[in-house]
């Protein structure tokens, strides 16, 4: 997916009383989406909860955009020409629908609910992401991660994976990255990463155990969810720093509920990051968008694509500086 912002850091961030929160209890921020569209007159929009100015990454993750459910009939569906990436590995995740992904590594995949796409693009590669006409509704999550500076130019690299479903007690949880509630992925990523999603039944509660070097994020989707105690709506996500080795979910409906779980351990590196690309600094991105421009063996062709490649936007007239999270209170 595209990143067709100039700035995104201008999102809000809704931080729990001290006041209210227990004895004990590990913080909850909820930070809140707005609103993107993607592509052109019939632009599919999605909500955007990374990055924002309260928070740049949770881990390595680094992008978050949360799409649908959308008709395809009255939205256009999702339909991204060839564009590129630099310095991240790509997650595609669905609730609803199949999307058809093309890349310069000669890939061509499909991606359907419950299975996972992940895309290396560190020195450059370039991929389209297309919902297949059979696709009537078109509902998912588009992730990045930054990869750290000793990887950032890694090979292009492409895996597909289907998670098996994790059932307890009132849940069922599917981890497409790292480890927990006893499944382990075996996708590879370059930095410690938890990646998985979670569907609580109504009213039920789940207790799960996580790795205290971690920080969190919650993205929820459907139903209203009580993260420690916190109550998290649609499109909100609920961030919990590191330290926390429980983190209870509760479902506040009388309706399945469903989120996408992120963690991995802070990471320490500023990123430079602008539309598709991430690197460390201003003349990094300059470079890379020259590259693309010029259509640099850099990030390769895509054979047989139906679309033309999508053109970069105009560099903003100021220095892209580096960015990272806010010092934890």
């Amino acid at each position: 997916m595209s990143n067709p912002e100039d700035d995104v850091e201008a999102l809000r961030c809704g931080v729990l009383d001290e006041g209210d929160r227990p004895a004990g209890a590990p913080r909850v921020d909820v930070l809140t989406a707005r609103d993107v569209p993607l592509g052109g007159p019939r632009a599919m929009r999605v909500r955007r909860t990374l990055p924002q100015r309260a928070r740049t990454l949770i881990g390595a993750w680094c992008f978050a955009d949360h799409y649908g459910p959308h008709r395809v009939e009255e939205s256009g569906g999702m339909d991204m020409p060839p564009h590129p990436h630099t310095g991240l590995q790509t997650v595609t995740w669905l609730f609803s629908g199949e999307i058809e992904q093309r890349d310069t590594l000669g890939t061509h995949s499909l991606v359907r609910p419950g299975e996972m796409n992940l895309m290396t693009g560190g020195y450059g590669i370039a991929h389209s992401e297309v919902s297949t006409p059979n696709t009537r509704v078109i509902h998912g999550v588009q992730l990045w991660v930054a990869l750290p500076g000793e990887h950032r130019d890694a090979a292009r690299d492409f895996q597909h994976y289907v998670p098996e479903v994790a059932g307890t007690d009132g849940a069922r949880v599917r981890v497409f990255l790292g480890s927990l509630a006893g499944r382990t992925s075996p996708v590879r990523a370059f930095t410690p990463l938890l990646g998985a999603e979670i569907v609580v039944e109504p009213r039920a509660a789940l207790s799960l155990a996580v790795d205290t070097a971690f920080e969190h994020g919650l993205l929820v989707d459907s139903g209203d969810v009580r993260l420690i105690d916190t109550v998290l709506r649609p499109a909100e996500l609920g961030y919990v720093p590191r330290g926390a080795d429980t983190l209870t979910i509760v479902n506040e409906t009388d309706a399945p509920a469903r989120a996408i779980l992120l963690g991995g351990p802070p990471f320490g590196e500023e990123i430079v990051m602008w539309w598709n690309f991430i690197g460390r600094s201003h003349e990094d991105i300059v470079k890379a968008r020259e590259d693309w421009e010029a259509s640099s063996e850099r990030f390769g062709v895509i054979e047989d694509s139906p679309s033309g490649r999508l053109p970069a936007p105009a560099l903003p007239n100021a220095v892209i500086t580096p960015r990272r999270n806010p010092s934890t209170r």
